[in-house]
């Protein structure tokens, strides 16, 4: 039986990466698209403002809630949830209407985007935080701007002007989760955590796919500071019978488990499977979790067909 069905029937408390991508309703998704090869996906006003415009008919024709964007010269990140299973149909349309535009206009022919987009499920509140952040950082990291208010291309705007325009995009989703129903001391609070993010060097999601994991923990510290239960579980994914744990909660399981002698024991080999479901959930590829954990990848593959 699909996966999703199991999860919907409350067959199965746990989300591991499969083949397909997780098209759930309600669960809060990070997407990352990039050109093929060294090719542009922008090259002039028009084009951001041509995505922008299909960013914003596929959330009303697909009842998107938008979080955040950032449109960069080469690739692109998403933060949005969606309200019914139709990930598939709102990203076909998205990235196939921008191609077709885009390789009428430059007389081109060819795929336009490298390959299909990518998708990392937000399990938890501080690795949510942290993709937001992230993605309103990503300007600044790659030199196109000095403060990231002063890039066009994204939606911080929303998140640091007092009374911010009209928009498909609601800040307030995050916002909220650091001062629920004070929206001038939430602004100021998402503005010192970007601060903080400035001094971290982060490295490329699409070259290493834990770089979000990263920066949340080099962020903790701060996080921390603004709001206790930001490593709580998102309540969408607990409704829907995830089994979550914190990112936290996750970085002492990996040192246990590199701490400890490799056993064969039932209760050894299904705590290290959880704790490899877990990361796989959160788009850890298994070489990548091999290396985390120590272990080889035959290991990580035989842990992961034995049963529970």
């Amino acid at each position: 039986m699909d996966p999703i069905e199991l999860i919907r029937e409350g067959k199965i408390q746990r989300y591991f990466r499969a083949t397909r991508k997780l098209n759930v309703p309600n669960l809060v998704l990070h997407i990352t698209q990039r050109a093929a090869g060294r090719e542009p996906l922008f090259i002039e006003d028009d084009d951001y403002l041509a995505m922008l415009v299909l960013l914003k008919e596929v959330s009303a024709r697909y009842a998107l809630r938008v979080f955040a964007f950032c449109l960069m010269p080469n690739h692109l990140h998403l933060l949005f949830s969606t309200t019914a299973e139709n990930l598939y149909d709102a990203m076909k349309f998205l990235f196939s209407r921008y191609a077709m535009r885009f390789n009428k206009k430059y007389e081109r022919k060819g795929h336009l985007f490298a390959g299909p987009y990518r998708q990392a499920v937000c399990l938890d509140n501080s690795y949510l935080l942290a993709a937001s952040l992230y993605i309103h950082l990503n300007p600044l990291k790659a030199g196109l701007a000095k403060d990231p208010i002063r890039y066009r291309w994204s939606s911080y705007r929303l998140y640091h002007e007092e009374n911010p325009p009209q928009s498909f995009v609601d800040p307030d989703f995050i916002l909220e989760m650091l001062a629920a129903g004070d929206q001038a001391r939430a602004r100021i609070m998402y503005r010192d955590l970007l601060l903080q993010g400035r001094k971290i060097d982060t490295e490329d999601i699409l070259e290493q796919e834990d770089s979000i994991d990263r920066f949340r923990s080099k962020l903790d510290a701060f996080i921390s500071r603004f709001l206790n239960r930001i490593d709580g579980a998102v309540q969408r994914a607990q409704l829907l019978g995830l089994d979550v744990t914190s990112m936290n909660e996750i970085e002492k399981l990996i040192e246990e488990a590199r701490g400890a002698k490799w056993q064969r024991s039932p209760a050894s080999r299904d705590a290290n499977k959880y704790l490899i479901e877990q990361l796989l959930a959160r788009g850890y590829k298994r070489a990548e979790i091999a290396e985390r954990l120590g272990m080889s990848r035959k290991t990580i593959y035989n842990i992961l067909q034995s049963s529970a």
